[in-house]
């Protein structure tokens, strides 16, 4: 749990210094800065905003860089400095690290904004990425595994762009990459499904409390991204000369998705159903007749609790792995506390939703960061934590009611 957090120089926040609790609300008007401390947050835990993905765009102007420090849990103090030519300086205990995962497994965070709400909708690097976060904090070997893929990927996608006739060389070249790449796929499929198979009873958990008129009705799928039957260096064999044309790679995990099935009131044992192809794991006994996919059918205030359901389950998972071990045998492991960023909920989520969300959060063991444009939610949040804070944000300056 962040205990205190120091910002310098991120947007109109020039120097934030702030003793922080398990519940924190920040109330200000439209560009007062409030998300900005969102922003800062997850800006230490992720080594990237959510807003811009170019640091000249949030560091304060005419200042060189950004920081962000916070002490965790009377133990670990991370910070992260950015600079306006993207440089990056990360320490963890007055120690240089240079790697962003080991703040991200200090610190995890779950944001939940606006911004997000579009997930169904969108392309499938979203959904994507939510599967892989959670799988990150759970399986250690995971994140090595995810960038030797990816850059193997980049390697390939250069080649592919470069030219339409491979050199025997390059071709010599592309079949030990596709190897690499095809060992790298295995084991990233090995651990996304099995995370996968654990999350599930904890999305129909979160389903059935933020929509129980369709928990019934709903269901989740995994897809790999290719027949994983069959190695993935064949199959991208096989496609070389498709791939040449169209100068990328068309399968592997970087296509892999989620997908939230809506089903007909019609149930049908599971003796009689379709059984999925290897591109699709799922671990239902029995589900009414398949419809099509949720993101059509719901209305655009249903899609916002299912989105919210589908990260809100995580957390439960999340708190019952055990915690990553790399550093402790320096003295830095420590058990870390999830961090939810709530980004103006009030805009996106009605009174009883509100209501729902705040409540499965109060019974977690997490930290709650949550912004509004009012303090009409503040009455919610005493009732439901006893030990929280109400934060006032006016033009970058940030004062509390503690």
């Amino acid at each position: 749990m962040i205990e205190r957090l120091q910002i310098s120089n991120l947007r109109n926040l020039t120097q934030v210094n702030l003793q922080s609790t398990a519940c924190n609300v920040i109330i200000g008007e439209n560009g007062s800065g409030k998300t900005s401390l969102l922003e800062a947050i997850f800006l230490l835990s992720r080594g990237k905003s959510f807003r811009h993905h170019q640091p000249k765009r949030y560091i304060q102007h005419h200042k060189k860089s950004a920081v962000v420090y916070a002490k965790i849990n009377d133990s670990n103090a991370l910070a992260i400095q950015k600079k306006t030519d993207a440089t990056t300086l990360l320490r963890l205990n007055q120690t240089t690290v240079y790697n962003q995962s080991i703040l991200t497994e200090q610190l995890p965070t779950l944001l939940i904004d606006p911004s997000t709400m579009d997930m169904l909708e969108q392309g499938s690097a979203s959904r994507r990425q939510l599967l892989d976060w959670l799988v990150f904090h759970m399986k250690q070997g995971f994140h090595s595994q995810w960038v030797a893929y990816q850059r193997l990927l980049k390697q390939r996608n250069s080649l592919l762009k470069s030219t339409r006739r491979l050199t025997q060389v390059q071709l010599d070249e592309l079949k030990a990459w596709d190897k690499g790449l095809g060992n790298h796929a295995a084991l990233i499929h090995y651990y996304r499904e099995r995370i996968f198979t654990e999350w599930q009873p904890c999305f129909f958990d979160s389903v059935a409390q933020l929509l129980p008129d369709y928990a019934a009705q709903l269901s989740l799928s995994y897809h790999a991204g290719y027949d994983t039957s069959v190695a993935l260096d064949v199959q991208l064999n096989e496609r070389l000369e498709q791939d040449l044309q169209l100068g990328y790679t068309r399968i592997g995990n970087h296509r892999a998705d989620i997908h939230v099935h809506w089903h007909s009131n019609d149930s049908i044992d599971k003796d009689h159903e379709e059984k999925p192809s290897s591109f699709h794991t799922d671990t239902s006994t029995k589900l009414p007749v398949l419809k099509e996919q949720a993101a059509n059918v719901l209305s655009r205030g249903e899609k916002k609790l299912l989105i919210t359901a589908l990260r809100l389950s995580q957390l439960p998972l999340l708190l019952r792995t055990e915690p990553h071990t790399d550093f402790s045998r320096d003295g830095m492991g420590s058990e870390a506390t999830p961090v939810v960023l709530l980004d103006d909920i009030t805009a996106e989520l009605d009174g009883r939703a509100i209501e729902i969300l705040l409540s499965n959060l109060a019974q977690l063991p997490c930290q709650v960061f949550m912004t509004s444009l009012t303090d009409e939610i503040v009455p919610l949040v005493k009732k439901l934590w006893s030990d929280s804070i109400v934060f006032h944000v006016k033009q970058g300056q940030i004062t509390s009611d503690r």
